[in-house]
């Protein structure tokens, strides 16, 4: 038998062992415009910051818009993924008390293969 304690780290991320699944901290969404601020958290310096709304897969709005850290340098109307799990947030800027909390984890480029989004 396998004990709780050092076995969650063998568990895939997209599986659910009682607690939020890696799917639920991720939508679809469009980038709508940047984010410009005179005064920001240190941790996001240098990082790029942009409005994402989120999006159903036939591209009209759900929910409110969110700002999210662009590593991937989406372009303006482009479809993204993004993740609301603010520890991969803070790991992407290498603070753990920055108060970020989305990010874009990948860029849309096709539907399905070889149907162009």
């Amino acid at each position: 038998m396998f004990e709780r304690q050092g076995f969650a780290e063998f568990i895939p991320p997209f599986v659910s062992i009682g607690v939020h699944s890696w799917f639920e901290f991720m939508l679809l969404a469009r980038v709508e415009g940047n984010v410009v601020a005179t005064r920001k958290h240190p941790s996001l310096d240098g990082w790029r910051l942009v409005i994402c709304q989120p999006i159903n897969s036939a591209g009209d709005a759900e929910g409110a818009p969110q700002v999210a850290i662009d590593p991937h340098g989406a372009g303006m109307h482009q479809r993204v993924v993004i993740s609301s799990d603010g520890s991969a947030a803070r790991g992407a800027v290498g603070d753990s008390k920055s108060p970020a909390r989305w990010i874009i984890i990948g860029v849309v480029d096709e539907k399905e293969p070889g149907v162009p989004v």
